[in-house]
């Protein structure tokens, strides 16, 4: 039974969504919308208790040597293709101040207490296994363009990338191939997560519920794709320390995307994928 509630939900008959057709200025709405929510209850702190750590550990493991410079561009890539979970309890926050309730940064644990918790979670692992993969081509690519030789040095890696030949079709390449990659990310998340934060439809629904959602607007969701990778560029540099700021945005922003392409709860829906 509870394979079965992961798949379908708390319904024995999987209920579709209805998709909404929205346009840019409906993505404006939504960023502008996310701005409020993070001005409203600020995750500043939270961000930064999760990144500085992670960025300290990285840096420490490159004071021991350089084997992961190559994987540096795809780690910091790759945080696109896990956002949309490790953004739940943001959506929590957003949530609950449409319902008007109280917001701090601890009701974004209340996403523990969320009855679709097992579905998302075989939908975050299906993003992890996603990240996974992603690192493991971008590293067969380094390797395939440079061998598996360690890099001596920053100024090495950065001068083998920017000024050989192999480095630019590297560049090349990974942008086509992280391109790909960050297109199943966005069709698998964008809509899924914050679906199940607010019904209990299980991961099959929430997954077609995503998908469709992205085919439906192609060219709005291929912009909010572009928009979100440049804000986390941007965020990136220096030292990740944007990313504070970026990331809770964007999660807000996520949650009232969600809300315009898909009909409310009490909408009348169809029975079967459409």
């Amino acid at each position: 039974m509870s394979n079965l509630h992961v798949m379908t939900g708390a319904s024995d008959v999987p209920a579709y969504p209805t998709i909404r057709k929205i346009d840019f200025v409906d993505l404006k709405d939504a960023f502008v919308k996310g701005v409020d929510d993070f001005m409203a209850a600020p995750t500043q702190l939270i961000f930064l208790a999760i990144i500085y750590p992670i960025v300290g550990l990285f840096l420490a493991r490159l004071t021991f040597g350089y084997q992961v410079l190559p994987l540096l561009f795809p780690l910091v890539a790759g945080y696109a293709l896990v956002g949309p979970f490790a953004a739940l309890g943001l959506y929590e926050m957003s949530r609950r101040r449409e319902q008007g309730q109280e917001v701090t940064w601890k009701h974004a644990l209340g996403v523990l207490r969320c009855p679709s918790l097992d579905a998302i979670g075989a939908l975050g692992f299906i993003l992890m296994v996603l990240f996974v993969i992603w690192l493991a081509v971008a590293l067969w690519l380094y390797g395939l363009m440079f061998g598996l030789a360690t890099p001596h040095s920053f100024g090495q890696f950065f001068s083998d990338i920017l000024t050989t030949t192999n480095g630019w079709i590297l560049i090349i390449v990974g942008h086509a191939l992280g391109f790909v990659f960050a297109v199943l990310a966005l069709m698998i998340g964008v809509v899924s997560f914050p679906l199940l934060l607010d019904r209990d439809v299980g991961a099959v629904v929430a997954l077609q519920t995503s998908v469709r959602a992205v085919l439906a607007n192609p060219l709005p969701m291929a912009a909010w794709g572009l928009f979100v990778g440049a804000l986390l560029a941007i965020g990136s540099v220096p030292f990740f320390i944007g990313l504070a700021i970026v990331v809770p945005v964007l999660a807000h922003a996520t949650w009232h995307l969600y809300r315009k392409l898909v009909e409310p709860a009490d909408a009348p829906a169809p029975a079967a994928a459409g």
